[in-house]
């Protein structure tokens, strides 16, 4: 792996670090969950060979430090440091983005707000449940997720986020080992275990209950490509991504693995999203 050209910018209540490979037009790489740039780290070389590849922590997560640990966390201003990273790396010209997860929620809003300055967006599997028909449903699941996370901890609150992600009669013991990990990917993942409190008292509240513009995103649809898990039908990240394909009359491009197939099946997803992009 190369390393990569790192650096660190000043945004608005928050210092965020910054990765950089590659020549090119410019590519930004959006992680979700608890992870940060790592998350990248299994693809961003590859396509470095096309593309300056960035990728960067989000704001509260490994290397990005808040100005004030308590600040609540909302989609627009994580979207603006996205645009920040944008405008620092390629003030000229219009870049590719791609975002994972609630990254990929990210990738919506910065799509939604600065259209001028995004060439296409690759959303994988993005959790806006505020869209689907059951929300109401989804939104219990977060009442229930900080309910335990503030009374019995982070592990518990874990459990219930993950139960609540998995599709409708799924066995769980199935569903676990359908997720697991190559050794090097454990390592970085038990590396991201500290920034999980953080995702789950505030990442998880408050992106998955944001409500994406639908219209102004299909009327932005020629730019968007909408991404879902092989083996993630079903999963509510899935219905998510599935339900604004549909209402975009766009087609839904699956990628390899599940959710979190950028970790499980790094060369095959790097492979496919060097075609989508190039498409």
């Amino acid at each position: 792996m190369t390393s990569p050209t790192t650096g660190r910018l000043r945004v608005d209540g928050a210092t965020l670090h910054y990765e950089v490979r590659g020549r090119g037009p410019l590519l930004l790489l959006i992680p979700g969950g608890a992870g940060g740039a790592a998350s990248f780290d299994g693809v961003a070389d590859d396509l470095a060979a096309d593309y300056t590849v960035a990728a960067y922590d989000p704001r509260g997560l490994s290397r990005s430090p808040l100005d004030d640990l308590d600040a609540q966390q909302q989609v627009a201003q994580h979207a603006d440091d996205a645009f920040r990273v944008l405008e620092l790396l390629s003030p000229d010209a219009p870049a590719r983005v791609v975002g994972c997860s609630s990254g990929a929620i990210v990738a919506l809003h910065l799509l939604a707000t600065h259209p001028e300055r995004i060439e296409r967006v690759v959303a994988h599997e993005p959790p806006v449940v505020e869209v689907l028909p059951d929300a109401v449903e989804h939104r219990a699941l977060l009442a229930r997720v900080q309910d335990t996370f503030h009374r019995d901890g982070l592990m518990p609150a874990a459990a219930v986020f993950a139960a609540g992600l998995r599709r409708p009669g799924a066995d769980p013991v199935d569903a676990q080992a359908a997720t697991e990990l190559p050794p090097q990917v454990t390592a970085r993942a038990e590396r991201t275990m500290a920034n999980m409190p953080y995702f789950i008292g505030r990442i998880v509240p408050s992106f998955m209950a944001y409500a994406p513009d639908v219209d102004r995103l299909k009327a932005l649809s020629d730019r968007l490509v909408l991404a879902g898990g092989a083996d993630s039908r079903g999963e509510l990240p899935y219905r998510s991504a599935a339900f604004l394909a549909e209402r975009f009359s766009t087609e839904l491009i699956h990628f390899p693995g599940g959710h979190t197939g950028l970790s499980t099946h790094p060369a095959e997803f790097g492979e496919l999203l060097r075609k989508v992009l190039s498409a």
